[in-house]
């Protein structure tokens, strides 16, 4: 048995598509690999399901997908026996390789059914990534697919895809289509690829800020006003504001080498250079108050104290006129 659960979907995928398709042979898949849905499954069907005996083969599989879904019930009646689902995870079939995949959050640890699991089959919790390890992700990932990424490319598009894993790594294996192994993939090609501009970005803005380029900046923020969908405001504040705070963390980091501080602000040691930049254009003190106008524009992004004539693209070109004035 196999409990796959929490809040990245990712990992749960992999496992349970890795083995639905390695267990059984082709042949023995059709009588004896089954796939259920939870929405469309009760405890009595899944049961029926579990308790088969294989035909022609050593395994049956019964992959439960959405297991989240199903309504698993109560879980608290302590009568030996009152539950059956509980009495077959206490004395699984040997012969059912079962696999419930249960999505977008934690199975109760303390119910009786989780304990049973996890005392005769396998638990996997899949815990979502932090922000800032998502680069070092997709660098990892496109290694092993036998290309090379520039860390440049890889915050790229950490920035612009956020921590969603399957999403990454669909765009990953769409760009990968039409290039030779042991490539090396630029920056260019991720923005030609995946929609994102050249010189009109969040990373872009990022050094512009460090710079404190007036002109640039403005012209970055008027391309995110024309073009709303593509980058919305509140990703732009979110970025801004783990880059910021990351600036702050440089002033107050003991161990300044390149390696310290590549540990202390979570981010490969290629970029360490731009934080120091950012942290000769602002102070301390400037820093917190850039923080608090990151904050104030986000509610106001959401019509908290906040005009309502006033568009995304103008609340952004105040926010850059206060953070480099």
């Amino acid at each position: 048995m196999y409990l796959l659960h929490g809040e990245e979907p990712y990992y749960i995928d992999k496992i349970s598509d890795l083995l639905e398709n390695t267990v059984l042979s082709d042949a023995e898949k059709g009588f004896n690999q089954t796939v259920l849905y939870g929405k469309e499954t009760d405890i009595a069907t899944l049961l029926n399901t579990v308790k088969r005996y294989p035909m022609m083969s050593d395994y049956q599989v019964v992959v439960v997908k959405e297991a989240q879904e199903v309504k698993w019930g109560k879980d608290d009646d302590d009568k030996k026996g009152s539950d059956p689902w509980l009495a077959y995870l206490e004395n699984p079939l040997p012969s059912t390789i079962l696999v419930l995949c249960y999505k977008y959050g934690k199975f109760d640890k303390r119910k009786k059914t989780y304990k049973a699991i996890e005392k005769n089959g396998v638990v996997f919790e899949s815990t979502p990534l932090y922000d800032n390890k998502i680069p070092a992700w997709i660098e990892d990932y496109i290694r092993e697919k036998g290309f090379g990424m520039h860390a440049r490319g890889a915050a790229l598009m950490a920035e612009y895809l956020g921590n969603d894993l399957s999403k990454i790594a669909n765009e990953l294996d769409k760009l990968l289509l039409n290039l030779a192994k042991g490539h090396e993939i630029t920056p260019e090609q991720i923005q030609d690829n995946i929609g994102i501009s050249k010189e009109y970005n969040v990373f872009e803005l990022q050094d512009a800020l460090a710079k404190r380029n007036v002109v640039k900046a403005n012209q970055i923020i008027d391309y995110f006003g024309a073009n709303p969908k593509a980058n919305p405001i509140q990703m732009v504040l979110g970025v801004l504001n783990t880059y910021f705070s990351k600036v702050l963390k440089y002033h107050y980091a003991i161990d300044k080498s390149p390696q310290g501080l590549a540990r202390e602000l979570g981010v490969n040691p290629f970029f360490v250079k731009d934080y120091e930049m950012a942290g000769r254009s602002y102070n301390k003190a400037k820093l917190f108050q850039i923080i608090g106008y990151l904050r104030n524009y986000d509610l106001k992004s959401k019509g908290v104290d906040a005009s309502g004539n006033t568009t995304d693209g103008e609340l952004l070109k105040e926010l850059i006129f206060k953070i480099i004035h």
